[in-house]
């Protein structure tokens, strides 16, 4: 067979190049290979990137290039659905380099583990005053549903996203525990005074809502906080999530257990919030991030799902606090876990898995 080296060397240069093929309308930007299962995205501006791998490590993109690993960063349970987890950075972070981190971490001595949160301050490429502000109460012998993103709202306070463990999903609906809640602090630790338990017995006072599963997704839209859900065997949701709410797992749910049985028979109850979006099957919801940008026609003002079921991106039209329609898009890659939004308008997805990518996906130039 004859070959034309010049098609092949052009092919060998687009290869280099990090240059993927997308559909008809855009095209994708490996900017970042080889990770080990990346998982939360920070954008400093369109060339600085902070992004957390599960294993435990957090790294930068600086000036385009890959950093190594950031030095500094706490111990993690690498187990299970465990590691190195959520990152958000505080409003001020160009001026103070502080970050805030969630992980799952073990406690030695009653041999069981729990999500934690800390706040720190990068210097150059490493860590330093590391303090813990947040450790979920009780403690856990399970390694799944840590929940572990964050986002905050518009008077600086820290809403954090606190799963079920699996193995405890009544506690739920239970005031006196942090599994399957979304809790509010300052980003100090210490607790906000008007959180809607602060003065309710026997209940604890981070609690900002209820009733969640697996939160994979919390973000603020102009003082609309929308959670999302990782459901079981179906019933991934979106909600609008207000304080002192209940959001009914397990009693409501739309998804039956993995072996197949019914967890509640019931889809709504009195007093329980009903989601604005639910999917049955399950799409695996792993991100959320809101579209405010010009450089995709017509996306301007849309909700982005990234999911790992089989692997695609779920993009949400709004009208006011109400999905109208939806689109699946970038769903010829692997499973997405995390997706971020450029100042330039250029969309960034995290893939998951040992040999995970950090892609950039702009509109394809005529």
């Amino acid at each position: 067979m004859k070959i034309n080296y010049r098609i092949f060397l052009i092919i060998l240069l687009a290869i280099s190049l990090g240059t993927k093929a997308g559909n008809s309308n855009y095209e994708y930007k490996v900017i970042a290979e080889g990770l080990d299962r990346p998982w939360s995205l920070a954008v400093i501006d369109n060339n600085n990137i902070i992004f957390t791998e599960l294993s435990g490590n957090l790294r930068q993109i600086k000036e385009g290039q890959l950093m190594g690993p950031i030095a500094g960063v706490p111990e993690v349970l690498f187990k299970g659905q465990g590691g190195m987890s959520g990152i958000l950075l505080d409003k001020n972070f160009k001026t103070n380099k502080k970050l805030y981190l969630s992980f799952s971490a073990r406690d030695e001595e009653k041999r069981t583990n729990t999500l934690r949160v800390v706040s720190a301050v990068l210097s150059g490429n490493a860590l330093k005053d590391v303090k813990e502000i947040f450790r979920a109460f009780p403690s856990r012998n399970t390694a799944l549903h840590y929940g572990a993103k964050m986002t905050f709202l518009d008077d600086g306070t820290l809403l954090i996203t606190s799963g079920d463990g699996f193995n405890y999903r009544e506690k739920a609906q239970d005031l006196d525990n942090h599994f399957g809640k979304i809790l509010r602090i300052n980003t100090d630790g210490s607790i906000p005074q008007d959180n809607p338990f602060i003065d309710r017995p026997a209940s604890l006072p981070e609690i900002w809502s209820y009733g969640h599963r697996n939160p994979q997704g919390i973000l603020n839209i102009e003082g609309v906080i929308y959670g999302l859900e990782h459901g079981p065997m179906g019933g991934d949701e979106v909600n609008i999530i207000q304080p002192g709410n209940n959001y009914g797992w397990p009693v409501i749910t739309y998804g039956k257990d993995y072996n197949g049985s019914i967890i509640s028979p019931f889809t709504a109850m009195d007093g329980m919030e009903q989601p604005i979006k639910y999917w049955v099957p399950s799409i695996a919801p792993s991100g959320i991030m809101f579209y405010d940008k010009e450089l995709f026609s017509g996306w301007k003002g849309n909700l982005f799902i990234s999911s790992m079921k089989p692997g695609s991106v779920r993009r949400l039209k709004l009208n006011g606090n109400k999905i109208t329609d939806e689109y699946i898009v970038f769903d010829d890659l692997s499973r997405i876990r995390d997706i971020a939004v450029l100042p330039n308008g250029s969309i960034l997805l995290a893939t998951d898995g040992s040999g995970g990518e950090i892609i950039s996906v702009q509109p394809k130039k005529d």
